[in-house]
């Protein structure tokens, strides 16, 4: 499939790539800036989705490493995750790669609404107590059915799935907003390897612009990571909370 680079569309592409690796890491919703400028280079809808998967892959294992390197992972809570996640991530890409793409931005803007009057009608929902001691997803039924529809949203549609996470981490499971970061990027990199290769087997990837993205998207999660792990609660439940708004209010006016 054809695709074609300017200086313009190149430059778009790296801009778009530092803000949603940095956006990603602490939020989500970074996928509505890279989605639109990998379709700026003549990929349809479904391409610009699967393509976009390798920048999210290579950044949420990026991002991973980062986390733990500031000792913010538990190994035990990532195996927790693990199973639901992968199942519904599954799930998730195959629906994705069948559906027209029309369908997409539907349950995407239903998806993040729902995210933000969470957080605006019920804020204790990603703020638990400090010394709050979370549960593990096997003695959590919300929790373990909330990680399966974070791992098939995130399997269906990128955009917006760390929200999803989020909720799920810090509402159901009670993890404080920098670990809930953490294993939500190791969500995000369980289902990405799914959905990746769901769509490199429909042929739905395009290696050099998806590497050229990744690469951009590397440079904002090295900065996302020194500011989780040294920011304040409020300012990070401050900080999702305008995302959440913001990616609302973009994917509805798009």
């Amino acid at each position: 499939m054809e695709y074609e680079f300017t200086a313009l569309t190149l430059s778009l592409l790296i801009v778009a790539g530092v803000f949603a690796g940095f956006i990603n890491t602490l939020a989500g919703g970074g996928s509505l800036l890279t989605l639109p400028a990998l379709m700026l280079l003549g990929m349809p809808a479904d391409v610009a989705n699967g393509t976009n998967r390798v920048a999210v892959l290579i950044q949420s294992l990026e991002a991973t490493r980062g986390f733990n390197r500031y000792g913010m992972l538990s190994r035990q809570s990532v195996l927790a995750i693990l199973a639901p996640s992968l199942v519904g991530a599954l799930v998730g890409a195959l629906v994705a790669s069948y559906l027209p793409p029309s369908i997409l931005e539907p349950v995407m803007l239903v998806t993040l609404v729902s995210m933000g009057a969470i957080m605006v009608l019920s804020p204790s929902t990603i703020s638990p107590p400090p010394g709050t001691t979370p549960k593990s997803p096997g003695n959590s039924l919300p929790g373990m059915l909330g990680l399966f529809a974070a791992g098939l949203y995130g399997g269906f549609i990128q955009a917006g799935v760390g929200f999803v996470l989020l909720v799920v981490l810090c509402g159901a499971l009670r993890y404080d907003l920098v670990r809930a970061n953490a294993l939500k990027m190791v969500g995000t990199v369980i289902f990405s390897i799914m959905a990746l290769a769901v769509f490199i087997s429909r042929g739905q990837v395009l290696w050099v612009p998806g590497l050229v993205l990744a690469a951009a998207n590397v440079v904002g999660v090295h900065l996302s990571v020194r500011f989780a792990v040294s920011a304040s609660q409020r300012v990070l439940r401050w900080f999702l909370l305008v995302m959440v708004i913001l990616v609302c209010l973009a994917a509805w006016l798009r």
